[in-house]
């Protein structure tokens, strides 16, 4: 697969993939502005977002009145954004120890030099 290069092959290299990085970014912008053109997300249900979240509906409602999740109310209707209700799932994260030691080695590292 990796084929070294000589110095003379360089300039063609280079061109080569300055052309293939030209092609992702057009197919990347032309991807972006295909999906921002597209119609917007459809709300969850509250039985929907209780799916997603694995939660019964009865929790879901104590829940939202604690103010726990994101929601967004229409009369008495309750509905739910599928990018809020992940990234709510992911701020419940915990960070794995060789994750904490990392962070704690990076907090040393600038504490000795400052």
């Amino acid at each position: 697969m990796y084929q070294e290069l000589t110095f003379d092959q360089l300039p063609r290299a280079v061109t080569m993939l300055t052309n293939e990085v030209s092609e992702l970014k057009r197919l990347l912008i032309e991807k972006q502005a295909e999906s921002s053109t597209k119609s917007p997300e459809k709300p969850l249900s509250i039985s929907e977002a209780a799916d997603f979240l694995n939660l019964s509906v009865p929790t879901l409602y104590s829940k939202v009145s604690r103010g726990e999740l994101p929601v967004m109310k229409r009369g008495k209707r309750l509905y739910f954004s599928l990018p809020e209700l992940a990234d709510y799932l992911k701020a419940g994260r915990k960070k794995s120890n060789e994750e904490i030691a990392a962070e704690a080695d990076q907090y040393l590292i600038k504490s000795k030099k400052g």
